[in-house]
Parts: structure tokens; sequence; C-alpha cells
């Protein structure tokens, strides 16, 4: 038996592949009715948290933030068993997971954080990343079923709180490009580029394949021989600035990008490539 708390998007397909998958589920959520929709599919749904987890050892989570996380597991701690699996798949601070793991182990319940990079149709289609860290012998003994809901669960070791720090890293990734591709849209769109064209230039210019190069010059600390000089890039930036501004169009990122370039300009780093930029983060 499997408990699911939080059936929102993600947790509701999460337990409907569990359910697919001929596990029994009992749910709950905050809000009730999101619970019992799920009973169509074979769930169990409980009113209360407490009633939901009693006499389960493998209890997952997928709520909102870390006060969301607290507040529903001390309302279950009544009922929970010793030794019990708490998989808590919520995006939550790394200090909020290393508080968690330490408290409930103090009680004798296993609480593991595995924070995903999952959207709901990966969880139904248990593809996508999972992310673990901490215990060793603790992982050993959830990585079967874990392994059995995603495309890969990504280890990153034996500090309690490294795949929370790893999550919301990525997600700072997530925000920074959907903003820099809103700022890409607004250039276009700046200088009438249809959205067929752009589609086209993103479909054939893999620029994300670039990523992990970039990444590594970035953390090297080697900017000499430039494949694009930072006063290069800078110009560039300054006629996405101009085309915007002519329009009337609003930029999130571009402009901070142009401050930042600025700054390292009046340092005298013209002609080093334009990823030194990031190195006050190497």
């Amino acid at each position: 038996m499997i408990a699911f708390i939080g059936t929102g998007l993600l947790g509701a397909n999460f337990t409907r592949a569990l359910l697919r998958k001929g596990e029994k589920v009992r749910v709950w959520n905050r809000t009730a009715s999101k619970a019992r929709a799920l009973e169509p599919d074979g769930a169990i749904a409980f009113e209360k948290v407490s009633e939901a987890v009693r006499g389960v050892s493998r209890i997952h989570i997928t709520l909102s933030d870390d006060a969301a996380v607290d507040q529903v597991l001390a309302a279950a701690e009544p009922a929970l068993e010793t030794g019990a699996y708490i998989l808590d798949h919520t995006t939550t601070s790394m200090q909020g997971a290393i508080d968690r793991t330490k408290i409930w182990a103090e009680k004798g319940i296993n609480y593991i954080h595995v924070p995903v990079f999952m959207g709901p149709a990966n969880a139904l289609d248990s593809t996508g990343y999972m992310l673990i860290s901490g215990d060793e012998q603790l992982i050993q003994q959830v990585l079967p079923f874990l392994s059995t809901m995603t495309g890969k669960v990504l280890h990153f070791g034996p500090e309690v709180g490294r795949a929370a720090a790893i999550k919301l890293m990525g997600n700072s990734f997530l925000v920074t490009l959907t903003a820099g591709l809103s700022d890409m849209l607004g250039v276009g769109k700046s200088m009438g580029v249809p959205n067929e064209d752009i589609l086209k230039l993103l479909e054939n210019w893999n620029v994300g394949a670039s990523a992990p190069a970039r990444l590594e010059r970035i953390m090297s600390g080697n900017y000499d021989n430039p494949s694009w000089e930072l006063q290069m890039s800078r110009k560039d930036t300054r006629l996405m600035l101009e085309a915007a501004e002519k329009a009337g169009r609003h930029l999130a990122i571009l402009p901070a990008c142009a401050a930042e370039m600025d700054r390292w300009l009046d340092k005298g780093y013209a002609h080093k490539d334009w990823t030194i930029i990031g190195s006050d983060h190497r």
C-alpha cells in the first residue's frame, strides 16, 4: 500500500501511473475533491491525512512549499509507523530538506527529499528526472521503486540537501530561459519577424547543445582566445535594445545583461570571451 499526499497536477498523475502499475494507492489532498477525483482510477481517498497514512510504509508527497510540508506532516505524525519512508517530491529550500531529514530520523521515520524535473505528462509516463542525495544505505533501499516512477534518478552523493539545491539551481535556469525567450520574441517582433521564422530558427539551430561547453568555459576561468569578444557581444546587445526601444517593446533580461557587460568592460576586458560575465560565480 502506498499513500500519495498532495494530488494536484503532478501528484494526481503520479497516482494514476502507480495505479496502472497495479499498486494500491491511498490519496489525500487539502482540497478533498481533488483526491476524490482519483477514485474512478482506483485510488482510495481520505478526508484526513492521518487516516491516509495509517499503516502505510511508503508515503509520497507533492505539496507547495516548506510550510505546507511541515504542516501536513505534523497532522500525519500520530499515524506514521516507525520505519516508514516519506518521499518528498516538493520543491523546497535546502535548509528545509536538511532539517526535516534530521527531525524525522530522530523520530524513527525515513524522510528522503526527492525533488523532480518532471511535469504532469512525465509523472503519468514515468519519464523525466528525480534527484536524490543523502544516506547511501537509505537511498539504495528506495531506488528500486523510485526508478519505476521516472526516466532516471540522478544521485548527487551523501550530502543531505544537495538534491534540493540542485533543483532550485535548475529551476533558476528554467526561469531565466523563459524570460530570455520572451526577450528574444520581443527583439524579433520589434523588427517584424513572424512567429514561424522564430520557430524555424530554433528548430534548426540547437542553441541548447552549446550550454555544457559554455558552462565549462565559465567555470574554467580561461577567457582568452574568444569565440565572441565581450565588446562585440555588447555591441549586438545595444542593437537589440535599440530595436526594442524604437518599437516600444519591454525587455526583461537584456537590460540587466547589458549592465553586467558594461561592468566588465569598465574593468578592461573588452577583448576577452564574453562568458567572463559569469566568472563571479565560477
